[in-house]
């Protein structure tokens, strides 16, 4: 029988902009709420102009809170992404995305278009890591 969940909240990671952890784990499996591009740790700072910018600030806080359990990139398994502009941002979000995977360990990814994002951000991801 395995424990329950235990519920992360990791220094240095942005704070929440609604009632979540910033990671839930169970049995070796850890799920990260999407990140914002926030600049940094307060909820209110501001976000990068473009969405290459706005790309990697959000791997830049998804790796804080990776780092800050102990993991990286590389234990990821799923990662979700959302764009506001999808038309606009797909291929250039791309082109950022592709450059923090090697190409023969990429996760399974979803990317969907939305009609909005906490703030006006043009993008969010979140992640599904596993430990080894």
């Amino acid at each position: 029988m395995s424990a329950g969940p235990i519920f992360h909240m990791v220094d240095g990671a942005p704070d929440p902009v609604a009632p979540f952890s910033h990671a839930v784990e169970q049995d070796g499996w850890v799920f990260l709420t999407g990140q914002m591009p926030f600049t940094g740790t307060a909820n209110d700072s501001p976000y990068p102009e473009g969405i290459e910018a706005q790309t990697h600030q959000v791997f830049a806080n998804l790796r804080r809170v990776l780092q800050g359990l102990g993991l990286d990139l590389p234990n990821v398994v799923q990662a979700r992404v959302y764009l506001r502009h999808f038309d606009e941002d797909y291929t250039r979000m791309n082109a950022v995305y592709a450059s923090y995977f090697a190409p023969e360990r990429r996760p399974a990814r979803t990317c969907i278009g939305v009609s909005g994002l906490a703030r006006g951000a043009r993008i969010e991801i979140d992640f599904i890591a596993r430990r080894p």
